[in-house]
């Protein structure tokens, strides 16, 4: 068994492709803190080159906005927990320069998250996240 596990969380009232384009921008921000996530690449019957993929199952689960928010301070203050969110900034930015000049003048308690990315030890991410429902 992994000792770490990775969960996504999303909002299921944002419309699907929010939703789907978050689990995305989420993963590829959390793989590229965590290089160990990812597996050496392989090669198929055919002799066919893959990429490596997560090592690890990512559960996608389900929190409104204000489980979001709950989640993420909660989250973001254990040690050796890394947590990834998105929020309706990054969701509405056109650019990265838009989103970083925006991010910088938008309070905390103003950010309405869309998904977070939660990385840790089993035990811990679990506590935090195991009452939450799988998104469907």
């Amino acid at each position: 068994m992994l000792a770490n596990k990775m969960v996504v969380v999303l909002d299921p009232n944002v419309p699907v492709g929010v939703a789907l384009n978050a689990a995305a921008l989420l993963g590829v921000g959390l793989g590229s803190q965590l290089p160990d996530l990812i597996g050496e690449g392989t090669p198929d019957g055919s002799g066919g080159l893959h990429p490596g993929i997560c090592v690890h199952p990512i559960p996608i689960l389900k929190a409104d906005a204000a489980r979001l928010r709950e989640l993420r301070a909660a989250a973001a203050s254990r040690d050796g927990i890394e947590v990834h969110d998105i929020n309706q900034v990054a969701r509405t930015s056109r650019t990265y320069e838009q989103y970083l000049a925006t991010m910088s003048g938008t309070k905390e308690e103003d950010l309405e998250y869309v998904g977070l990315a939660i990385y840790g030890p089993r035990t811990a991410v679990n506590s935090l996240t195991g009452a939450l429902a799988l998104y469907r």
